[in-house]
Protein backbone atom coordinates (compact mmCIF):
# COMPACT_ATOMS: atom_id res chain seq x y z
CA UNK A 1 0.00 0.00 0.00
CA UNK A 2 1.57 3.67 -0.99
CA UNK A 3 1.18 6.22 1.93
CA UNK A 4 0.81 9.43 0.51
CA UNK A 5 1.99 12.57 2.95
CA UNK A 6 4.65 13.87 5.22
CA UNK A 7 5.97 13.39 8.45
CA UNK A 8 8.32 15.54 10.32
CA UNK A 9 11.35 14.28 11.13
CA UNK A 10 11.47 11.94 14.73
CA UNK A 11 8.05 10.75 13.89
CA UNK A 12 8.91 8.48 11.44
CA UNK A 13 7.45 5.60 13.12
CA UNK A 14 4.00 6.72 12.94
CA UNK A 15 4.53 6.53 9.12
CA UNK A 16 5.62 2.99 9.45
CA UNK A 17 2.53 2.00 12.24
CA UNK A 18 0.38 3.35 9.73
CA UNK A 19 1.63 1.64 6.48
CA UNK A 20 0.96 -1.31 9.36
CA UNK A 21 -2.44 -0.95 9.47
CA UNK A 22 -3.20 -1.95 5.71
CA UNK A 23 -0.79 -4.78 5.80
CA UNK A 24 -1.66 -6.38 9.22
CA UNK A 25 -4.78 -5.03 10.12
CA UNK A 26 -6.87 -4.75 7.55
CA UNK A 27 -7.47 -1.11 6.74
CA UNK A 28 -9.22 -0.03 3.55
CA UNK A 29 -8.76 3.51 3.60
CA UNK A 30 -7.75 6.04 5.90
CA UNK A 31 -5.87 9.31 7.37
CA UNK A 32 -3.89 10.09 10.23
CA UNK A 33 -2.48 13.35 11.66
CA UNK A 34 -0.56 14.98 14.46
CA UNK A 35 0.07 18.30 15.82
CA UNK A 36 2.78 19.24 18.12
CA UNK A 37 3.07 22.58 19.52
CA UNK A 38 0.24 23.86 17.24
CA UNK A 39 2.56 22.64 14.02
CA UNK A 40 1.62 19.78 11.72
CA UNK A 41 3.89 17.09 12.38
CA UNK A 42 2.89 14.04 10.98
CA UNK A 43 -0.28 14.42 7.55
CA UNK A 44 -0.79 10.63 6.22
CA UNK A 45 -3.43 9.00 3.74
CA UNK A 46 -3.65 6.07 1.64
CA UNK A 47 -5.74 3.66 0.01
CA UNK A 48 -9.38 3.58 -0.86
CA UNK A 49 -12.03 6.55 -0.69
CA UNK A 50 -15.10 4.37 -0.21
CA UNK A 51 -14.74 0.85 1.79
CA UNK A 52 -16.53 -0.76 -0.63
CA UNK A 53 -13.76 0.79 -3.51
CA UNK A 54 -10.11 0.25 -4.16
CA UNK A 55 -7.31 2.53 -4.16
CA UNK A 56 -6.75 2.14 -8.07
CA UNK A 57 -10.47 3.16 -8.63
CA UNK A 58 -11.40 5.73 -6.07
CA UNK A 59 -7.97 7.06 -4.12
CA UNK A 60 -8.13 7.86 -0.24
CA UNK A 61 -6.97 12.56 -1.33
CA UNK A 62 -5.53 14.36 1.51
CA UNK A 63 -8.72 16.43 1.97
CA UNK A 64 -11.15 13.12 1.86
CA UNK A 65 -13.16 12.99 5.26
CA UNK A 66 -15.47 10.35 6.79
CA UNK A 67 -17.96 10.24 8.96
CA UNK A 68 -16.38 10.01 12.79
CA UNK A 69 -19.31 8.58 14.85
CA UNK A 70 -18.90 9.06 18.50
CA UNK A 71 -15.64 11.38 17.97
CA UNK A 72 -18.18 13.86 17.47
CA UNK A 73 -18.79 13.82 20.72
CA UNK A 74 -15.44 15.93 22.08
CA UNK A 75 -16.25 18.04 19.77
CA UNK A 76 -19.50 18.61 21.01
CA UNK A 77 -18.18 18.74 24.23
CA UNK A 78 -15.85 22.04 23.30
CA UNK A 79 -18.70 23.85 22.48
CA UNK A 80 -20.63 23.45 26.11
CA UNK A 81 -17.34 24.32 27.70
CA UNK A 82 -16.67 27.80 25.54
CA UNK A 83 -19.79 28.53 26.75
CA UNK A 84 -18.95 27.93 29.95
CA UNK A 85 -15.87 29.71 29.53
CA UNK A 86 -17.88 32.99 28.18
CA UNK A 87 -19.77 32.70 30.98
CA UNK A 88 -23.00 32.15 29.40
CA UNK A 89 -23.22 28.36 30.82
CA UNK A 90 -22.93 27.58 34.23
CA UNK A 91 -21.82 23.84 34.60
CA UNK A 92 -23.63 23.27 38.27
CA UNK A 93 -26.92 24.52 37.30
CA UNK A 94 -29.55 22.60 36.59
CA UNK A 95 -30.40 21.59 32.88
CA UNK A 96 -34.04 22.85 33.75
CA UNK A 97 -32.92 26.61 34.30
CA UNK A 98 -32.21 26.77 30.75
CA UNK A 99 -34.72 23.92 29.13
CA UNK A 100 -37.43 23.98 31.31
CA UNK A 101 -39.04 20.81 29.77
CA UNK A 102 -36.32 18.29 30.98
CA UNK A 103 -37.38 19.05 34.15
CA UNK A 104 -39.77 16.06 33.99
CA UNK A 105 -39.93 12.22 35.33
CA UNK A 106 -37.53 13.38 38.35
CA UNK A 107 -34.97 15.35 36.52
CA UNK A 108 -35.19 18.56 38.36
CA UNK A 109 -31.81 18.08 39.95
CA UNK A 110 -29.83 17.19 36.57
CA UNK A 111 -26.76 19.28 36.27
CA UNK A 112 -25.23 20.82 33.20
CA UNK A 113 -22.29 18.74 34.04
CA UNK A 114 -23.88 15.32 34.62
CA UNK A 115 -25.03 15.42 30.72
CA UNK A 116 -21.40 16.30 30.13
CA UNK A 117 -19.75 13.40 32.36
CA UNK A 118 -22.47 10.84 31.70
CA UNK A 119 -24.18 10.89 34.97
CA UNK A 120 -27.82 12.02 33.52
CA UNK A 121 -29.08 9.08 33.95
CA UNK A 122 -31.35 8.82 30.41
CA UNK A 123 -28.88 6.52 27.80
CA UNK A 124 -31.82 5.30 26.21
CA UNK A 125 -35.30 5.95 25.43
CA UNK A 126 -38.65 4.11 26.31
CA UNK A 127 -39.32 4.28 22.00
CA UNK A 128 -36.51 4.42 20.34
CA UNK A 129 -36.55 7.10 17.74
CA UNK A 130 -36.49 6.28 13.70
CA UNK A 131 -33.64 7.28 11.62
CA UNK A 132 -36.16 10.35 10.59
CA UNK A 133 -37.38 11.33 13.95
CA UNK A 134 -33.27 11.58 15.46
CA UNK A 135 -32.56 14.01 12.88
CA UNK A 136 -35.70 16.59 13.79
CA UNK A 137 -34.20 18.20 16.63
CA UNK A 138 -37.67 19.23 18.13
CA UNK A 139 -38.63 15.38 18.52
CA UNK A 140 -35.49 14.43 20.16
CA UNK A 141 -35.76 16.92 22.28
CA UNK A 142 -38.95 16.48 23.23
CA UNK A 143 -38.77 12.69 23.92
CA UNK A 144 -35.17 13.05 25.83
CA UNK A 145 -36.72 15.84 27.76
CA UNK A 146 -39.86 13.30 28.31
CA UNK A 147 -37.53 10.58 29.42
CA UNK A 148 -37.42 8.64 32.89
CA UNK A 149 -33.98 8.35 34.15
CA UNK A 150 -33.02 4.78 34.50
CA UNK A 151 -30.87 6.78 38.27
CA UNK A 152 -31.06 9.10 40.11
CA UNK A 153 -28.98 11.64 38.10
CA UNK A 154 -25.32 12.60 39.34
CA UNK A 155 -25.07 8.90 41.44
CA UNK A 156 -23.65 6.78 39.04
CA UNK A 157 -22.48 7.08 35.38
CA UNK A 158 -22.79 4.75 31.84
CA UNK A 159 -22.91 5.76 28.35
CA UNK A 160 -24.78 7.95 26.56
CA UNK A 161 -24.26 6.62 23.33
CA UNK A 162 -27.18 8.18 21.32
CA UNK A 163 -29.16 10.27 23.64
CA UNK A 164 -25.89 12.70 24.09
CA UNK A 165 -27.20 14.39 20.72
CA UNK A 166 -30.29 15.45 22.27
CA UNK A 167 -29.01 16.74 25.53
CA UNK A 168 -26.30 18.49 24.34
CA UNK A 169 -27.89 19.54 20.87
CA UNK A 170 -31.01 21.39 22.86
CA UNK A 171 -28.72 22.49 25.80
CA UNK A 172 -27.16 24.65 23.09
CA UNK A 173 -30.15 25.86 21.07
CA UNK A 174 -31.51 27.19 24.32
CA UNK A 175 -28.43 29.09 25.37
CA UNK A 176 -27.65 30.56 22.33
CA UNK A 177 -30.96 30.36 19.63
CA UNK A 178 -28.12 28.36 17.14
CA UNK A 179 -27.48 24.84 16.32
CA UNK A 180 -24.98 23.21 17.56
CA UNK A 181 -23.88 22.00 13.92
CA UNK A 182 -24.39 26.39 13.04
CA UNK A 183 -22.08 27.03 16.25
CA UNK A 184 -19.30 24.31 15.54
CA UNK A 185 -18.97 26.10 12.09
CA UNK A 186 -18.81 29.75 13.65
CA UNK A 187 -16.72 28.94 16.11
CA UNK A 188 -14.44 26.28 16.45
CA UNK A 189 -14.15 24.63 13.24
CA UNK A 190 -14.28 27.89 10.90
CA UNK A 191 -11.69 30.14 12.96
CA UNK A 192 -9.23 26.74 13.13
CA UNK A 193 -9.27 26.19 9.75
CA UNK A 194 -10.74 22.77 9.94
CA UNK A 195 -11.95 19.95 7.81
CA UNK A 196 -14.75 19.30 10.36
CA UNK A 197 -18.51 19.49 9.72
CA UNK A 198 -21.66 18.56 11.86
CA UNK A 199 -24.22 19.04 9.40
CA UNK A 200 -22.50 17.96 6.46
CA UNK A 201 -22.97 21.04 3.63
CA UNK A 202 -25.00 20.14 0.37
CA UNK A 203 -21.18 21.30 -1.64
CA UNK A 204 -19.31 19.20 0.73
CA UNK A 205 -20.56 15.75 0.28
CA UNK A 206 -18.61 14.38 -3.06
CA UNK A 207 -15.09 14.60 -0.11
CA UNK A 208 -16.93 12.17 1.75
CA UNK A 209 -16.31 8.10 1.12
CA UNK A 210 -18.71 5.61 1.72
CA UNK A 211 -17.91 3.60 5.61
CA UNK A 212 -18.69 0.14 6.10
CA UNK A 213 -17.94 -3.22 8.90
CA UNK A 214 -14.76 -4.83 8.09
CA UNK A 215 -13.83 -7.48 9.59
CA UNK A 216 -10.45 -7.94 11.95
CA UNK A 217 -7.88 -9.78 9.83
CA UNK A 218 -6.89 -13.51 11.08
CA UNK A 219 -3.83 -12.94 11.76
CA UNK A 220 -4.45 -9.97 13.64
CA UNK A 221 -7.22 -11.91 16.33
CA UNK A 222 -3.94 -13.00 18.80
CA UNK A 223 -2.99 -9.10 18.95
CA UNK A 224 -6.63 -8.92 21.51
CA UNK A 225 -7.92 -10.86 24.19
CA UNK A 226 -11.63 -11.74 23.58
CA UNK A 227 -14.49 -9.84 25.38
CA UNK A 228 -15.38 -10.84 28.80
CA UNK A 229 -18.19 -12.90 29.07
CA UNK A 230 -20.33 -9.65 30.56
CA UNK A 231 -19.35 -7.73 27.60
CA UNK A 232 -20.61 -9.67 25.24
CA UNK A 233 -23.82 -11.11 26.72
CA UNK A 234 -24.71 -6.99 27.46
CA UNK A 235 -24.70 -6.58 23.76
CA UNK A 236 -25.94 -9.64 22.58
CA UNK A 237 -29.05 -9.10 24.89
CA UNK A 238 -31.93 -6.65 23.08
CA UNK A 239 -33.51 -6.02 26.89
CA UNK A 240 -29.88 -4.70 28.30
CA UNK A 241 -29.14 -1.34 29.45
CA UNK A 242 -26.31 -1.67 26.26
CA UNK A 243 -27.92 -2.40 23.59
CA UNK A 244 -31.22 0.20 24.16
CA UNK A 245 -28.53 2.64 24.84
CA UNK A 246 -27.17 2.23 21.49
CA UNK A 247 -30.38 1.52 19.63
CA UNK A 248 -32.38 4.54 21.17
CA UNK A 249 -31.76 5.29 17.16
CA UNK A 250 -33.31 1.97 15.40
CA UNK A 251 -33.61 1.09 12.76
CA UNK A 252 -29.89 2.05 12.55
CA UNK A 253 -29.49 5.07 10.11
CA UNK A 254 -27.58 4.48 6.54
CA UNK A 255 -24.20 6.40 7.82
CA UNK A 256 -23.69 6.85 3.83
CA UNK A 257 -27.44 8.58 3.12
CA UNK A 258 -26.71 12.00 2.44
CA UNK A 259 -30.12 13.04 4.48
CA UNK A 260 -28.38 11.14 7.40
CA UNK A 261 -24.73 12.82 6.95
CA UNK A 262 -26.66 16.59 6.59
CA UNK A 263 -28.64 15.73 10.10
CA UNK A 264 -26.85 17.39 13.21
CA UNK A 265 -26.56 14.65 16.22
CA UNK A 266 -23.39 15.46 17.91
CA UNK A 267 -23.22 12.27 19.23
CA UNK A 268 -22.60 10.62 16.48
CA UNK A 269 -22.80 11.98 12.83
CA UNK A 270 -19.70 14.39 12.36
CA UNK A 271 -18.01 14.09 9.41
CA UNK A 272 -14.16 14.92 9.64
CA UNK A 273 -10.36 14.72 7.54
CA UNK A 274 -7.80 13.37 9.96
CA UNK A 275 -6.52 17.20 9.48
CA UNK A 276 -9.65 18.35 10.54
CA UNK A 277 -10.08 16.33 13.97
CA UNK A 278 -6.65 17.26 14.81
CA UNK A 279 -6.49 20.61 14.38
CA UNK A 280 -9.50 21.27 16.17
CA UNK A 281 -8.09 19.37 19.18
CA UNK A 282 -4.73 21.51 18.67
CA UNK A 283 -6.85 24.42 18.34
CA UNK A 284 -8.15 23.88 21.97
CA UNK A 285 -4.75 23.62 23.87
CA UNK A 286 -2.83 26.36 22.01
CA UNK A 287 -2.16 28.32 18.89
CA UNK A 288 -2.19 26.81 15.73
CA UNK A 289 -0.34 28.34 12.75
CA UNK A 290 -1.18 31.09 14.20
CA UNK A 291 -4.66 31.14 14.73
CA UNK A 292 -6.12 32.21 18.29
CA UNK A 293 -6.69 29.32 21.08
CA UNK A 294 -9.76 28.54 22.47
CA UNK A 295 -9.66 26.63 25.49
CA UNK A 296 -7.95 28.86 28.65
CA UNK A 297 -5.75 27.12 30.88
CA UNK A 298 -8.32 26.55 33.30
CA UNK A 299 -11.18 25.38 30.56
CA UNK A 300 -8.23 22.64 29.97
CA UNK A 301 -8.29 21.62 33.36
CA UNK A 302 -12.13 21.52 33.04
CA UNK A 303 -12.01 19.29 30.59
CA UNK A 304 -9.79 16.50 31.77
CA UNK A 305 -10.66 16.67 35.23
CA UNK A 306 -12.71 13.27 36.16
CA UNK A 307 -16.02 13.52 36.68
CA UNK A 308 -16.49 9.64 36.42
CA UNK A 309 -15.18 6.61 36.92
CA UNK A 310 -15.42 2.44 37.35
CA UNK A 311 -18.06 0.51 35.84
CA UNK A 312 -20.07 1.74 33.48
CA UNK A 313 -23.47 0.90 33.04
CA UNK A 314 -24.07 1.09 29.74
CA UNK A 315 -20.57 -0.55 28.44
CA UNK A 316 -19.95 -2.84 31.17
CA UNK A 317 -16.25 -1.96 31.59
CA UNK A 318 -14.45 0.49 33.65
CA UNK A 319 -14.55 3.98 32.05
CA UNK A 320 -13.15 7.32 32.80
CA UNK A 321 -15.00 10.98 31.79
CA UNK A 322 -14.18 14.26 32.12
CA UNK A 323 -16.77 16.88 30.62
CA UNK A 324 -17.65 15.49 28.14
CA UNK A 325 -14.26 13.74 27.12
CA UNK A 326 -12.63 9.98 27.51
CA UNK A 327 -10.03 10.19 29.62
CA UNK A 328 -6.55 7.68 29.69
CA UNK A 329 -7.80 4.79 30.63
CA UNK A 330 -8.20 0.50 30.41
CA UNK A 331 -11.35 1.34 28.13
CA UNK A 332 -9.80 3.88 26.30
CA UNK A 333 -5.80 4.41 26.43
CA UNK A 334 -4.41 7.93 24.91
CA UNK A 335 -1.50 9.51 25.06
CA UNK A 336 -0.88 10.05 28.48
CA UNK A 337 -2.97 10.33 31.97
CA UNK A 338 -2.60 14.33 30.62
CA UNK A 339 -4.72 13.58 27.47
CA UNK A 340 -8.68 14.22 26.93
CA UNK A 341 -10.23 13.09 23.35
CA UNK A 342 -13.02 11.04 22.47
CA UNK A 343 -12.79 7.62 19.92
CA UNK A 344 -16.06 6.93 17.67
CA UNK A 345 -16.82 3.55 17.49
CA UNK A 346 -15.01 0.81 15.48
CA UNK A 347 -12.83 3.59 14.27
CA UNK A 348 -11.89 6.99 14.87
CA UNK A 349 -10.12 9.01 17.24
CA UNK A 350 -9.06 12.40 18.30
CA UNK A 351 -7.39 13.97 21.41
CA UNK A 352 -5.17 15.98 22.62
CA UNK A 353 -2.09 15.75 25.15
CA UNK A 354 -1.52 19.25 26.89
CA UNK A 355 1.21 18.01 28.04
CA UNK A 356 3.17 17.12 25.12
CA UNK A 357 1.62 19.64 23.35
CA UNK A 358 -0.26 17.02 21.20
CA UNK A 359 -2.84 16.78 19.03
CA UNK A 360 -3.85 13.50 17.10
CA UNK A 361 -6.58 13.15 14.29
CA UNK A 362 -7.14 9.42 13.09
CA UNK A 363 -10.44 8.43 10.15
CA UNK A 364 -10.96 5.49 8.74
CA UNK A 365 -13.85 4.30 6.40
CA UNK A 366 -14.04 0.47 7.69
CA UNK A 367 -15.27 -0.13 10.90
CA UNK A 368 -14.63 -2.66 13.29
CA UNK A 369 -16.33 -4.20 16.13
CA UNK A 370 -13.92 -2.39 18.95
CA UNK A 371 -15.86 -0.10 20.58
CA UNK A 372 -13.54 2.47 22.72
CA UNK A 373 -10.05 1.27 21.51
CA UNK A 374 -9.67 0.58 17.89
CA UNK A 375 -6.42 -1.68 17.22
CA UNK A 376 -5.40 0.61 14.67
CA UNK A 377 -5.52 3.61 16.15
CA UNK A 378 -4.14 2.45 19.01
CA UNK A 379 -0.86 1.50 17.25
CA UNK A 380 -0.75 5.17 15.72
CA UNK A 381 -0.84 6.24 18.91
CA UNK A 382 1.86 3.63 20.24
CA UNK A 383 3.87 5.38 17.32
CA UNK A 384 3.45 8.87 18.19
CA UNK A 385 4.39 7.54 22.03
CA UNK A 386 7.52 6.38 20.04
CA UNK A 387 8.23 9.21 18.24
CA UNK A 388 8.14 11.46 21.60
CA UNK A 389 10.33 9.19 23.71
Amino acid sequence: MHVNGTVAEGFEPVRDAFAANFALLGDRGAAVAVYRDGHRVVDLWAGARDVDGDAGTAPWQRDTAQIVRSATKGVAAAVLLLLHQRGELDLDAPVGEYWPEFKAAGKERTLVRHLLAHRAGVPMLDRPLTPAEAADPDLGAAAVAAQAPVWEPGTDHGYHAQTYSWLTGELVRRVTGRSIGAWIADEIAGPAGAGLWLGLPTADQARVGRVGPVEAPQAAGALRTRPKRAVSEAYADPASLTRRAFGAISPLPDENDPGYRAAVLPASNGIATADGLARCYASLIGEVDGGRRLFTPETVELARAEQSAGPDRVLVVSTRFGLGYMLHGSASPLLSPASFGHPGRGGALGFADPESGIAFGYVTNGFRKSVTADPRAQALVRAVRTALS
